[in-house]
């Protein structure tokens, strides 16, 4: 089992900035790929970002250049550094994993951007 909790969303002005955490626990050995996904109301689950376990990343389109995925695998740690945002980044924002085959899922955190 693999526990993923996410934090650090909340409400912010358009062009403002937040940063997402992600702190994994229970069986990580041999988790590789850490992703941020996001689900805007009325709209499917969409990734966001992907990084690797050496440190490869992959963004959608929609966030190059605004957002960066990190992380610490000594700490076990994910984080999405998010610039200049918009109304349409709005959404719940999953971090998520796949260990043995099996996904995984952490609860979300709200991402709110006011006009």
């Amino acid at each position: 089992q693999v526990q993923l909790v996410e934090s650090g969303g909340g409400l912010v002005q358009a062009g403002g900035s937040l940063r997402l955490s992600c702190a994994a626990s229970g069986s990580i050995f041999a988790i590789n790929t850490m992703d941020w996904y996001r689900q805007a109301p009325g709209k499917q689950r969409e990734l966001v970002a992907s990084i690797t376990r050496s440190g490869s990343t992959n963004y959608a389109d929609s966030v190059k250049g605004r957002f960066t995925i990190s992380r610490d695998n000594a700490k076990n740690m994910v984080y999405l550094q998010m610039i200049s945002l918009n109304p349409e980044d709005t959404g719940v924002y999953y971090c998520h994993t796949q260990r043995l085959g099996l996904g995984y899922w952490g609860q979300g955190t709200q991402v709110t951007v006011s006009s």
